[in-house]
């Protein structure tokens, strides 16, 4: 019997390094014929284009590229093709199981890392294949999950991971709601900053473990117990200590923000991007205007605080997130630039495109929908020479739709085809 168990336990092995070896390898050349090629650059959509992939890069495109001997030719001459698309606000180790952040109290970070990783592959395999993830309650579980991604150990988005969320003491991006006498373990408190010299310190260390982007909070939050998601936490000073410091590292800072007072005190500090934005006043849209700060407003995440959430939490989904709409038109109107990001962890994982019919429903173009998940996103992640578009030279990201996403847009809430770095994960 132990004899047959390793036999089948050796069977087991061989038939997943032949999944893995289907999923990864790409070594030659490959040609793929595209029925249309949205130019996220130029804002057009081109005819029949041929785009040839080699080494994980784009080495060519055009109507009239010749396909290299040897090369697998892949055909999608009856879809459309676009960059991978990217989400500019996910948190891909939230357990959906349980929307209370208690429930972190109830599992351990090996947990929170094993269970993440089919998060991460209902995301890549939604057309999503970059990823800015802005934090875990179990600090620097985002971190080893990129660096898996990366080795190929696991399938999932290039991520580019904040390690923790910066918050004062009890605040917006804490485990909140229990005993004053429990002590929490130190992944659940790692990013606690209460002045502007520990938060200097914070994004230190932070720094020192690798991650890509700050995450700070400037005002309450709407998934947080006791907390108000239109008051102001972390101070101007704060503020503008962490978005030095994150400078100090080549790091940009992401400030989540649902309150008008503490939107303006981000934007006044430096931050790269402001997260929801849902409170925003007219002074905080000419303030993005005049500082060039992204708006990732996660607007989806309003339909999803539901039946797996506390009544806290759902009371103040309705009271705050319904101006939200509103202040996003009046943002799109305005020129604020407007990068993709859905918050998905909250919504269902791989659900991400739905955020795509909420912007255009609210004054938005699809062809700018699309740009601010791919143009915009790369800029605001700074990433634009390698991501973004489909150009020579640039890594070979590429999904494709069945018809034309510009006629409707809720097409890329069903991608057919995924390619990331050169490698297919998706060829239905």
């Amino acid at each position: 019997m132990e004899a047959r168990s390793v036999a089948g336990v050796g069977a087991l092995l061989l038939i997943f390094a032949g999944f893995a070896g289907a999923a990864f390898a790409e070594d030659s050349a490959i040609a793929i014929r595209a029925g249309h090629v949205i130019d996220t650059s130029a804002g057009t959509t081109t005819g029949a284009q041929v785009i040839v992939v080699r080494d994980g890069l784009i080495v060519n495109i055009g109507p009239d590229v010749p396909v290299p001997t040897g090369a697998r030719v892949i055909d999608l001459g009856a879809y459309t093709v676009l960059p991978g698309l990217m989400d500019a606000h996910t948190h891909l180790t939230i357990d959906q199981r349980n929307q209370d952040p208690l429930a972190e109290l109830e599992h351990t970070a090996a947990e929170r890392a094993f269970g993440s990783i089919p998060n991460a592959r209902a995301v890549l395999l939604a057309g999503f294949t970059t990823v800015r993830d802005l934090g875990s309650y179990r600090a620097l579980v985002d971190v080893a999950l990129r660096d898996a991604i990366d080795r190929g150990d696991v399938i999932g988005p290039r991520m580019y991971v904040a390690g923790a969320y910066v918050t004062m003491a009890g605040g917006a991006g804490a485990v909140t709601g229990f005993a004053p006498d429990v002590l929490l373990p130190w992944d659940l408190r790692y990013g606690a900053a209460n002045s502007p010299e520990e938060v200097r310190e914070r994004v230190r260390m932070l720094a020192s473990q690798r991650v890509d982007v700050i995450k700070m909070f400037a005002t309450g939050a709407v998934l947080t117990h006791n907390s108000n998601p239109a008051g102001r936490e972390a101070t101007p000073e704060e503020l503008a200590a962490g978005a030095d410091e994150a400078r100090n590292f080549g790091l940009k800072l992401a400030v989540h923000a649902h309150g008008a007072a503490g939107i303006k005190a981000a934007i006044r500090a430096g931050a790269a991007s402001i997260e929801h934005g849902t409170l925003m006043d007219d002074e905080g849209r000419a303030l993005m205007k005049q500082h060039g700060t992204y708006l990732v407003p996660t607007l989806e995440v309003r339909e999803c605080v539901g039946k797996n959430y506390p009544q806290e939490f759902v009371s103040k989904a309705q009271q705050t997130m319904s101006a939200q709409l509103a202040n996003f038109r009046k943002a799109v109107q305005a020129g604020v630039k407007i990068a993709f990001g859905t918050d998905i962890g909250v919504c269902r994982f791989g659900t991400n495109a739905r955020e795509f019919s909420l912007m255009v429903e609210n004054g938005m173009t699809p062809m700018q929908a699309i740009q601010a998940a791919t143009t915009v996103d790369a800029d605001l992640l700074g990433v634009s020479q390698k991501l973004g578009s489909i150009s020579k030279g640039k890594l070979a990201d590429l999904i494709a739709v069945r018809g034309d996403p510009l006629q409707d847009i809720r097409l890329l809430e069903d991608v057919r085809f995924v390619m990331k770095e050169g490698r297919i994960y998706r060829e239905d």
